[in-house]
C-alpha cells in the first residue's frame, strides 16, 4: 500500500511486534529512502501482513544505483519535510535512516515510540547508529540491522583485482606503457605461491576468503569466534594478527569501523610483515592506520596499496595517498552493483518474516561496539 500523505506544516536477537500499527492495525512498514516502485511492491506481495508506506514525490532523486542518500542539491520544502517526517515518524519498522541520515534518525526515533525496528543500507551500519547518539532506552526498544554479506561478492572481487594488480606489478607496467619503453623481462609474484591474510570473516571477508582460495592462495584468516569458514586454511586469533601478518605477502582488510578497529592495521602490523606486503582494504578506512600506511609504502615495506575506503572521505586532495606511484585510490566505489538493490529487498523480506514471527534478525548492530 502506497501513501500520499497530504503534505502538513548487537547479536542477534528477537523483537518484539506488540503493540506494532497504528490503532492496534497491522504493522507499517515505512520506506525511508528512493526504493525503485517494483521492489516497494515485492515487499508488499512478500508479506501481506505488514502495509507497505511510501510516497516517491517526498524522497532525493536517486543519481544512480542504490544512491539511497540521493541527490544533495535537492532540499525539501518546508510542507514537503513535514510530510516526509510525519511519513517516517508513522513506522513500526523504517527501510534505511531517513535519508540515511543519523541525525535524522535520533529525531524520528524521540518522535516515534512505535518504532521497533530499521534496516540500515550500509554493511557497516554500526557507525551510523552510533552517529545517531540514540540514548539507551532507544537503542533497547529499537533494532537496527545492515546489509552486511549483500556487497560481499563485489568487494571480493575488488579486494582479488587488488592484490592481483599488485602481484602482476600494475603501476610499472602502466608506467612503463605510457612511457613507450619496452624494457628487460621481470618475474611476477603468482597467487598460488603467495599467502593471504584475510583481516576479519564476516560476510566481505568470507567472499574474500572463498575467491582467494579458488584462486590457489593459501589462506590466513583472523577470528574472534573460532568458526570455520570455507576457504580458509588457518583461523588465525584476532589478538594473533602481528604474528600471522609476518606470513603473509598480501593483507586484506574487510572489517568495519569500530573503536576496538581503529588504527588495528598499524606500524607493528605494517613493520611484521613480509617485505614488499600488498595491502588492500574492503572494509572501513579508519582500521588501517593512514600515516603508517604512506611510511611503509615510502620505505618499500608495503609494496602496493588497493584501497577502496578511507578514514576521511572524500579523500583529502592533500593526501599523500592521491600522487603515492605504488597506491591505487578507489573512491568508495567497489560495492556499487545495480543488483544491490534486489539483494538488499530479499534480506529485508527475509528480516522481515522473522520480525512478524517474533524471530532472531540477521546483522543485527551491537550496540555496545556499534559493530
Amino acid at each position: 500500500m502506497s501513501t500520499t500523505r497530504p503534505a502538513i506544516p548487537q547479536t542477534a536477537r528477537p523483537v518484539s511486534v506488540e503493540g506494532s500499527g497504528e490503532a492496534g492495525g497491522r504493522p507499517r512498514v515505512v520506506i525511508a529512502v528512493d526504493l525503485p516502485e517494483e521492489l516497494c511492491r515485492t515487499i508488499e506481495e512478500a508479506e501481506p501482513r505488514v502495509d507497505v508506506i511510501r510516497d516517491h514525490r517526498l524522497y532525493r532523486p536517486r543519481r544512480g544505483p542504490a544512491d539511497w542518500a540521493g541527490d544533495p542539491e535537492h532540499v525539501r520544502g518546508p510542507e514537503e519535510q513535514a510530510a516526509y517526517d510525519d511519513m517516517v515518524d508513522s513506522a513500526d519498522v523504517l527501510f534505511s535512516l531517513p535519508d540515511v541520515d543519523p541525525s535524522a534518525l535520533r529525531r524520528t526515533a524521540d518522535a516515534n515510540p512505535r518504532l521497533r525496528w530499521v534496516q540500515a543500507m550500509a554493511a557497516g551500519g554500526g557507525s551510523q547508529v552510533k552517529a545517531a547518539g540514540l540514548d539507551a532506552a532507544a537503542l533497547k526498544r529499537i533494532t537496527v540491522t545492515t546489509t552486511a554479506g549483500v556487497h560481499g561478492r563485489p568487494l571480493a572481487e575488488f579486494a582479488l583485482f587488488g592484490v592481483l594488480a599488485g602481484a602482476k606489478t600494475l603501476p610499472q607496467l602502466t608506467a612503463q606503457q605510457r612511457e613507450h619503453e619496452w624494457s628487460d623481462r621481470w618475474e611476477m609474484r603468482h597467487l598460488d605461491e603467495m599467502t593471504v591474510l584475510v583481516v576479519g570473516l564476516g560476510g566481505i571477508g568470507a567472499a574474500c576468503a572463498a575467491l582467494f582460495s579458488a584462486a590457489g592462495a593459501h589462506v590466513l584468516g583472523t577470528t574472534r569466534s573460532g568458526t570455520p569458514v570455507e576457504g580458509v586454511d588457518e583461523l588465525i586469533p584476532a589478538d594473533e594478527l602481528a604474528l600471522a601478518a609476518a606470513r603473509a605477502d598480501a593483507i586484506v582488510v574487510t572489517l568495519p569501523g569500530t573503536a576496538a578497529t581503529d588504527g588495528l592495521v598499524g606500524a607493528d602490523v605494517l613493520a611484521a610483515a613480509k617485505s614488499g606486503v600488498i595491502v588492500v582494504n574492503v572494509g572501513r578506512g579508519t582500521v588501517i592506520d593512514e600515516p603508517a600506511l604512506v611510511d611503509a609504502l615510502t620505505s618499500g615495506q608495503v609494496g602496493f596499496a588497493a584501497l577502496d575506503v578511507f578514514a576521511t572521505e572524500p579523500l583529502p586532495t592533500t593526501s599523500p595517498l592521491w600522487d603515492h606511484p605504488r597506491v591505487l585510490v578507489s573512491p568508495h566505489t567497489a560495492a556499487l552493483s545495480s543488483r544491490e538493490e534486489e539483494r538488499i529487498v530479499r534480506l529485508f523480506v527475509d528480516n522481515l518474516g522473522r520480525f512478524l514471527d517474533g524471530g532472531e534478525l540477521r546483522n543485527v548492530v551491537d550496540t555496545v561496539e556499534f559493530y
